[in-house]
C-alpha cells in the first residue's frame, strides 16, 4: 500500500491555544519520556500521538529530507510485525493512523476507540526500538518519496517557488532545508543513513506521548509504563544552535517554471516565542498578520482585492511556534494586466501604513477577537487538542503556555503593533521571490499566460 503522509512544510498558520490547563495531566517515565494526557469524554474515542523532537531543522547537506524518509520507513516493519501490519491492525480496529514531518518534529498518530489504546501504544513502542529497515522495502519506499516530491513540489509551481525562496532567505539557519529534502540527496540515501538517524533520535527521552480523549489519566500512565517504560534512554547529541547569519540587504530570486499566473512571496525575518527578547513581540506580530489578512474585512482582502483590484488574492502569515527565528510572510497573485512592481508597491505601502498609523481601537478589537476565535475553534476536535500539546512541547515550550494565548493577544496595543512593524518590516530584512510563468503547453509562446489566463 502506498502511504500518503502529511508533510508539514511550515508550522500551522497561527498557533494552537489551550483551554483549562488544569485538565492536562503530566507524567514522566523513568527513561525520560514525557506523557501528557487530556481527558475529553464527549465520545468514546481517543487520539494518541508520539512526537519525536527531530525534523528537517536538525538535518544538514547530504541527508536533507531524511527525517521525512524515516517517517515513511517507520511503517515498514519490525522484528515482530512485518511491513504493513501496523496499518492493517489499526484499520481492523476501526481506527485511522498516519504521520507527519516538519522542521522541528516528526509525529505519529492514531485515532480509534478508547478500548484499543493499549494496542496502539504497543505498536508504537515496538517500532520505537525494533525497526528493521529491510533493503527491499527501502528501495520501494524511496521511489514513493521521490514521486511525492515530484507531485507536491516539482510539479507545483507555487510550492517550487516557496522552496527556492526559503533556500535564499536562510543562509546558516537549517530552515532553508526543504522538509522533503533535495532530490539529489534523496537519490543518495542508504539504509545505513536511515539507521544512523533512527538510532540517534528515536529514543524515549527524545519523545512525547500525547493522549487526548475518553481516558483516565492514571490508566494511560500505566499503559505508557507497560509499553514504553522498558525501552532504555539513549545518549542524545547536543543540537547546535545554527544561528542565522545577519542579513545585510534585500535578497531577490526569480523562479521560472510552467504556470498559469505569476506569484509573489515576500518574507521578513522575525523572532518567535523561543527567540524574542521581549515576550509581547510574537503576539504583536500575530495581530499584525491579522490586521492584514484576517478574513474578508481585513486590509488585504478589502483594499487590494475588492477596492483596487490589484490582486486576485493576497495573504499574510506568521507562526511563533518554532525553535528558531522564522519569516513574517506576504503573498500575492496579481490581477490580469497589473504590473508586478505595482503589486509589490501595494504590499509595501500596507506595511508602511502599519508603521505610520496606529491601528484604530475598533479594528484592533475586531482582529483580536478573530485571532482568538480562530484558534479556539481549532481545538474542537480531540486531534486539535493533541496537536496543541505536542507542538508546544516539541519546540521546547511548556504546554501550559497555551493557557496564556487569549490574554496575551488581548493585551496587544496599537503601539506594539506599530513597534514591531517599524522594527522588522525593513527592506534590508526581506527576501522577495517571483514566480515567472513559463508556458504550460510547449506550443504556447513565452508570456502567453501573463495577460490571458488568470
Amino acid at each position: 500500500m502506498t502511504r500518503v503522509c502529511l508533510l508539514l512544510f511550515l508550522l500551522l498558520p497561527g498557533w494552537l491555544t489551550a483551554d483549562d490547563g488544569s485538565n492536562v495531566h503530566e507524567f514522566m517515565l523513568d527513561n525520560g519520556m514525557k506523557v501528557l494526557v487530556l481527558p475529553d469524554q464527549r465520545a468514546p474515542v481517543v487520539s494518541s500521538m508520539v512526537w519525536y523532537r527531530v525534523g528537517s531543522g536538525h538535518e544538514h547537506g547530504g541527508i536533507t529530507g531524511i527525517s521525512h524518509a524515516l517517517e515513511h520507513m517507520m511503517f515498514k516493519g519490525t522484528e515482530a510485525r512485518p511491513a504493513g501490519e501496523f496499518s492493517r491492525t489499526i484499520a481492523a480496529l476501526g481506527g485511522r493512523e498516519n504521520a507527519f514531518t516538519s522542521r522541528d518534529y516528526t509525529a505519529y498518530f492514531q485515532q480509534l476507540a478508547t478500548e484499543h489504546l493499549g494496542t496502539a501504544l504497543a505498536l508504537e513502542a515496538d517500532r520505537m526500538r525494533n525497526l528493521t529497515l529491510p533493503e527491499d522495502e527501502f528501495i520501494q519506499e524511496m521511489r514513493v518519496v521521490r514521486e511525492e516530491r515530484r507531485l507536491r513540489t516539482e510539479d507545483n509551481p507555487n510550492a517550487l517557488t516557496f522552496e527556492h525562496f526559503n533556500a535564499v532567505a536562510w543562509l546558516s539557519s537549517p530552515y532553508g532545508i526543504p522538509v522533503i529534502g533535495w532530490m539529489a540527496d534523496i537519490d543518495e540515501y542508504t539504509v545505513a543513513d536511515l539507521r544512523d538517524w533512527y538510532d540517534r533520535w528515536y529514543a524515549p527521552n527524545n519523545a512525547i506521548l500525547v493522549v487526548v480523549g475518553d481516558v483516565a489519566p492514571e490508566a494511560v500512565h500505566d499503559l505508557a509504563r507497560t509499553h514504553f517504560g522498558p525501552i532504555p534512554a539513549r545518549d542524545l547529541l547536543a543540537v547546535k544552535s545554527r544561528t542565522e547569519t545577519p542579513q545585510l540587504g534585500e535578497r531577490r530570486i526569480t523562479v521560472r517554471a510552467p504556470a498559469r499566473v505569476p506569484y509573489l512571496l515576500v518574507g521578513y525575518k522575525v523572532p518567535v516565542i523561543m527567540t524574542a527578547e521581549e515576550d509581547w513581540v510574537p503576539y504583536a506580530l500575530q495581530v499584525a498578520a491579522g490586521v492584514l489578512d484576517g478574513g474578508e474585512s481585513a486590509r488585504f482582502s478589502r483594499e487590494l482585492v475588492r477596492e483596487s483590484e490589484l490582486v486576485a488574492s493576497a495573504g499574510a502569515g506568521y507562526s511563533p511556534l518554532s525553535r528558531l527565528d522564522t519569516l513574517f510572510m506576504l503573498s500575492a497573485t496579481p490581477s490580469a494586466g497589473v504590473e508586478r512592481a505595482e503589486v509589490e508597491a501595494a504590499l509595501t505601502k500596507a506595511l508602511e501604513r502599519l508603521k505610520d498609523e496606529p491601528v484604530s481601537t475598533a479594528e484592533l478589537e475586531r482582529v483580536k477577537a478573530q485571532v482568538v476565535a480562530r484558534e479556539v475553534y481549532r481545538l474542537d476536535s480531540i486531534q486539535g487538542q493533541a496537536m496543541r500539546l505536542g507542538m508546544l512541547e516539541s519546540v521546547g515550550l511548556p504546554w501550559q503556555l497555551g493557557d496564556e494565548f487569549a490574554e496575551r493577544i488581548r493585551a496587544v496595543t496599537p503601539e506594539q503593533v506599530q513597534a514591531v512593524a517599524r522594527r522588522y518590516f525593513e527592506a534590508d530584512r526581506r527576501t522577495v521571490a517571483w514566480l515567472d510563468p513559463l508556458p504550460i503547453d510547449p506550443d504556447d509562446p513565452p508570456g502567453y499566460f501573463e495577460g490571458h489566463l488568470r
